[in-house]
């Protein structure tokens, strides 16, 4: 999604709002939800919910009390209550679908010390402190990983985040093993100059802050809708029939990629109506093995011990019949008698009539040249010779 500024120009060459992240119309921006309860009035009587979310860097989103009943849209610049100072942020969130986000994620409203106060609409001097203390945050993190190597500690900092004051900085960190930075904080702090907050954060959390583009070629999950992390195993491929490839497998955090729990659930239905593979059946032919399964057309692949170059294709209802008989001590006569049923008609059904299937239906005919009699010219040629000789 984005906005009519993020169109491209004349030239082709796209536009862009110029915002750096502060797009009036939160298109842009990552996690952003669609406020669907926006044109609907209120019942009467009824107080719009105080509730108002706000985003700051790389999708950290907090709730926040409108106590000063200011007039707030999605996409203003707003002044929050920190811990200590005051903190920057854009509204993402207004009106009643606050109170259902909070309700899903379980953020109570009444609880002061995780739901602060918005202070006021930030002026033109809170916004020049904040930009110019997110100026700093790059340099600032190839100085603090060249710190952390120095002290030769286990640690990747992924991110820098300045409090809307300039007055902390809060490094995100992702480790392996316990990292002891007593140390490195007094370098942090003597360097910098400010109050230092270390905060570690998962692979995944890591990827969802970053953002990035994914084998798919869309933006990851993680970082545009997904907020949910749920476990991921080796299974879900396996009953999806993918290779075991840890390269294509995993993500750009390392780990196993999310998108592979979207479809799990159909799979696991559809397999409910296939027998198990290890299931072999048993013919007065011999003895046949399973090779292959077709999920989506229901299909599977059997071979008979000591020939397994010839591969029988059964449907998983002819499949489970056989294994019923063979449960009853019962044995077909073959697998061939259930796979002839299964022939397709290699009869082309579409019949090109009117040559609407031609790349070349479009081209002018090409105008057929005259051949040329060469034979007859070279005999004229002779001819004219041979009197101009006489």
């Amino acid at each position: 999604m984005a906005c009519n500024s993020c169109s491209t120009g004349k030239d082709g060459q796209p536009k862009g709002c110029k915002n750096n992240g502060t797009c009036g119309t939160d298109s842009c921006n990552k996690l952003t939800v669609f406020d669907w309860l926006a044109n609907m009035s209120l019942p009467n009587g009824e107080e719009p919910f105080i509730g108002v979310e706000v985003r700051f860097k790389n999708g950290r989103k907090q709730y926040y009390k409108n106590t000063e009943n200011l007039t707030l849209s999605i996409g203003d610049i707003v002044a929050t209550q920190a811990k200590s100072g005051h903190d920057i942020g854009m509204v993402t969130l207004t009106g009643e679908l606050v109170r259902i986000q909070m309700k899903r994620k379980k953020v109570d409203i009444n609880d002061e010390e995780e739901v602060l106060k918005i202070y006021r609409k930030a002026n033109q001097k809170d916004i020049d402190v904040w930009s110019s203390a997110r100026d700093k945050e790059e340099a600032m993190k190839v100085k603090a990983r060249q710190f952390a190597i120095d002290l030769k500690l286990k640690m990747k900092i992924s991110d820098i985040e300045y409090q809307g004051d300039a007055s902390k900085a809060t490094f995100y960190y992702t480790a392996e093993e316990r990292v002891d930075f007593r140390e490195l904080i007094k370098v942090f702090a003597k360097e910098f100059r400010t109050r230092i907050e270390m905060k570690q954060v998962g692979f995944r959390q890591e990827a969802a802050r970053l953002g990035g583009i994914g084998s798919c070629g869309r933006e990851l999950c993680c970082s545009t809708w997904l907020t949910d992390f749920r476990s991921v195993s080796t299974s879900a491929a396996r009953y999806q029939q993918l290779s075991l490839n840890p390269l294509k497998l995993a993500g750009q955090c390392g780990k196993l990629k999310c998108c592979l729990n979207y479809e799990l659930d159909a799979y696991l239905e559809a397999l409910k109506q296939f027998p198990k593979t290890e299931i072999k059946l048993h013919t007065e032919k011999g003895t046949a093995v399973c090779q292959k399964t077709d999920i989506f057309k229901g299909h599977m692949w059997y071979a008979y011990e000591g020939e397994w170059m010839n591969w029988h294709k059964l449907t998983t209802d002819q499949a489970n019949e056989i294994i019923e008989k063979n449960k009853k001590k019962q044995k077909v006569a073959s697998l061939e008698e259930y796979a002839v049923e299964l022939l397709e008609d290699t009869k082309v059904a579409f019949e090109n009539v009117v040559g609407q299937d031609s790349l070349t239906r479009f081209d002018s005919p090409k105008r057929k040249k005259k051949r040329r009699n060469n034979r007859g010219k070279q005999k004229r040629n002779n001819k004219s010779r041979n009197n101009a000789k006489k």
